[in-house]
């Protein structure tokens, strides 16, 4: 089935080297991520939330909620469009939206109808990856909704104590390997 070509960031390259240094891609989850997944599902009601890293050729699922698979191919993924942008990308109904109405998360399992995905942004300004939710209803969200998603997602990217996204990450001078930092208390 064809789709319409995702964009391409214009600091894909840097993006890529600065996701690679990060070292978390294909790790196992971590408990931190899922209950910032869980914290989103249960904010916006949604049966599907994930925080997504996109690599150059496929979408990688940290944490989610819903979702029976840790990857898709790029092409596949809302969030490759998400990255491209400055604020969180909403699809009020994908069937509606030439970009994603012949995708196959769209056409097929689990029936994707609405996406919203804020950015997770690196400290040097490249979008990594989304915090994203889905649903197979449409939905318009409000803007408190969309400003909570974009807080949620600056908690996954937030430092904790020296290291980056709450002392979970490998780079950035965070606890080293091996080792963890208790993650940085969320008061919603």
């Amino acid at each position: 089935m064809a789709y319409p070509d995702y964009p391409v960031p214009v600091d894909e390259a840097q993006r890529l080297r600065e996701l690679e240094r990060y070292g978390v891609v294909d790790q196992p989850s971590d408990p931190h991520f899922e209950r910032l997944v869980e914290l989103a599902s249960s904010i916006f009601a949604m049966p599907y939330v994930a925080i997504s890293l996109v690599e150059a050729n496929r979408q990688w699922f940290l944490a989610s909620r819903g979702l029976n698979v840790r990857q898709t191919p790029r092409p596949m993924a809302f969030c490759a469009h998400a990255i491209a942008s400055k604020g969180v990308l909403v699809v009020p109904d994908a069937l509606n939206d030439e970009r994603f109405s012949t995708n196959p998360l769209v056409s097929g399992e689990p029936h994707v109808r609405f996406y919203a995905g804020a950015p997770l942004t690196s400290p040097a300004g490249h979008n990594l990856g989304t915090l994203c939710v889905l649903d197979q209803k449409p939905h318009l969200p409000t803007a408190t909704q969309i400003h909570q998603l974009e807080l949620l997602g600056e908690l996954v990217m937030r430092p904790a104590g020296s290291g980056h996204v709450a002392g979970h990450w490998r780079t950035g001078g965070g606890p080293g390997p091996g080792r963890r930092q208790a993650p940085v208390p969320v008061v919603v």
